[in-house]
């Protein structure tokens, strides 16, 4: 990508959210007990980008999402602290099911989840006024890879009575987005990269509901990774691609697995995905400096399933929201929740933009949107799913027009 002048100027910053006392983890209703321990470091990590006085600021959070409606709350602390329009923030969770739940509601929550919660909020103030601190002159590049971790998950089995039906599983017969998504940011001048942004559509869930241990699985764990491989200050902000119907090739296991030398799958599958999300990285020439930012968001309302169903309103429809971004010739698209993977295919090739980046757990948590075909199949993801069928292409026309509109 080659640059026309300077004007872009960027920074990032990395702050730890591990929690201090035991907490219940998110992500699986079976599983009540308090964390029993800490494998590895939740983080949160912003990369801000400003041009004539347009922002855009890029956080991942190490967390499963912003259910219980802490988005809101969440959002407003960074807004509020460090000035920003509310389309100049995505807050994207990376979806680890060995994080914290969420809540702010005494009644429903633990105490150690409400008290962390409370103090979340400031810190992810805090990670993003430090990145805002930290803006000085910058280029960027961008690049792609693949990478075999994530895996269709919507497998077919047979019942007893010849039937078939979808349970969560494997499916390596359906054709998945496969695509590592890498952008790099390095000070002006610079090679060594300042913050390699990545985003891979996958579910963290290579730990299961018997895993009592916070970790920050499949993303969490590639980022540490690369944050170690390249040293110094350098920021890997994780996003979790459109993943709804996408699980790591080795799933829900109940721990790290290390006796006779054997390498625990969480870390092996995703040191596989950091190695290359490190090789597309170390190709990337970070060149443009001329990067206008233009930014949107908004909440639509999507036809629902009937009411009573999934907790839906007697109006007939379900909200999600929807955020996009400009920055140059690069887009980011974030949906407030778990969107199929063939949806996010869709909207990156209509995108007037390349590349266009999928984000999902982005400033909400609406859950599934699965796409209009998976309906008659059955499965998990469309009985809890709020949405009834076509929801899913309908958000992907919309992000599509709002890119446009961006133009």
């Amino acid at each position: 990508m080659s640059g026309h002048g300077a004007g872009l100027r960027a920074g990032a910053a990395r702050i730890d959210v591990t929690p201090e006392q035991p907490v219940v983890l998110a992500g699986y209703a079976s599983r009540t007990n308090l964390s029993e321990g800490v494998h590895d470091p939740l983080s949160a990590r912003a990369l801000a980008f400003e041009q004539d006085g347009r922002r855009l600021v890029l956080v991942s959070l190490d967390n499963l999402g912003f259910y219980n409606d802490t988005a809101g709350p969440l959002r407003q602390a960074i807004l509020g602290k460090c000035q920003l329009e509310p389309s100049e923030l995505f807050l994207c969770a990376i979806h680890t099911h060995s994080a914290p739940l969420l809540t702010l509601n005494a009644a429903k929550g633990h105490a150690n989840n409400v008290a962390y919660t409370k103090a979340l909020g400031g810190k992810l103030a805090e990670v993003v006024r430090t990145a805002l601190d930290r803006l000085a002159l910058a280029e960027i590049g961008v690049g792609s890879g693949s990478s075999p971790v994530g895996v269709n998950r919507r497998e077919v089995v047979q019942g007893k009575d010849g039937k078939t039906r979808i349970v969560l599983g494997r499916n390596p017969s359906v054709l998945t987005d496969r695509e590592v998504q890498v952008l790099k940011m390095a000070s002006l001048g610079q090679t060594q990269p300042a913050a390699l942004l990545f985003a891979y559509a996958t579910h963290s869930t290579s730990l299961g509901p018997k895993n009592y241990e916070v970790s920050g699985d499949i993303h969490g764990l590639a980022a540490q990774f690369l944050e170690k491989y390249f040293g110094g200050d350098m920021v890997a902000p994780e996003f979790a691609g459109a993943s709804g119907n996408i699980d790591p090739w080795v799933r829900v296991l109940p721990g790290f697995k290390s006796d006779k030398s054997w390498v625990p799958e969480p870390v092996l599958m995703s040191t596989l995905l950091a190695e290359e999300v490190a090789h597309v990285g170390e190709e990337i020439r970070a060149s443009e400096t001329n990067c206008p930012i233009k930014t949107a968001w908004k909440t639509i309302q999507l036809p629902a399933k009937a009411e009573g169903e999934s907790g839906n309103s007697a109006d007939g429809t379900a909200p999600i929201t929807i955020t996009v971004a400009r920055l140059g010739s690069v887009a980011f698209v974030g949906f407030g929740g778990e969107v199929f993977n063939e949806l996010g295919t869709a909207v990156k090739s209509a995108s007037p933009f390349r590349p266009t980046f999928i984000f999902t757990h982005c400033n909400g948590a609406a859950g599934y949107v699965p796409t209009r075909p998976s309906y008659s199949e059955g499965g998990y993801e469309v009985q809890s799913s709020s949405f009834a069928p076509g929801g899913g292409e309908q958000i992907a026309e919309e992000a599509v027009r709002m890119l446009k509109e961006l133009q």
